[in-house]
């Protein structure tokens, strides 16, 4: 049975490094097997189609052969399409009355739990927000992410060793789920 998935890379294409062009990302991609390969945007999201493998081996797969063509490791989250569905259906704030630079997923390799972020003061950093959801994080920044003093604490070295996270907006979230969309 073939599966849809997103395949998220974290840091590529940003400040004019580490640059992925997404139409050899997609031969790549290609080459590698997967079936009715797409990116969207610049930064870093492929849609694809696969009969093969699990989200950690097909992840593991994209990183190793993302290295071995541009030179650099890139950490790769995927996932498909019935998780992403779950993380947009199961936002906790009201994605519908919110700007999408409001709103942001911030997607993690694995499962964190609240004691990771116990020590953060939540009532210092209102009217900004953020919520656990499974292998996701979701933060509410009404200034946007820049600005987002909330942002700043709950970044990467946060989540620890061995831990991909990778942030996006919501359109992007949103947009995701539409074109993994069987």
């Amino acid at each position: 049975m073939t599966t849809t998935y997103a395949a998220l890379l974290r840091g590529i294409n940003v400040g004019g490094s580490r640059k992925v062009p997404m139409a050899d990302l997609r031969t790549l991609m290609t080459g590698l097997g997967y079936d009715g390969v797409r990116t969207y945007l610049q930064s870093g999201q492929a849609v694809f189609a696969c009969a093969h493998g699990d989200e950690e081996s097909l992840a593991a797969e994209l990183a190793s052969a993302i290295e071995g063509h541009f030179g650099f490791a890139v950490d790769v989250i995927v996932r498909d399409h019935a998780y992403l569905a779950a993380v947009a259906d199961n936002c906790p704030f009201p994605a519908a009355e919110l700007e999408a630079k409001q709103l942001h997923v911030t997607y993690l390799s694995a499962p964190v739990t609240a004691e990771r972020f116990s020590e953060i003061d939540r009532d210092a950093h209102l009217p900004e927000e953020f919520r656990l959801g499974d292998r996701a994080l979701y933060l509410y920044a009404p200034n946007g992410l820049g600005r987002s003093k909330l942002a700043e604490t709950l970044s990467r070295p946060r989540f620890g060793k061995g831990l991909t996270a990778t942030t996006r907006n919501w359109n992007t979230v949103v947009k995701l789920v539409e074109m993994t969309r069987g």
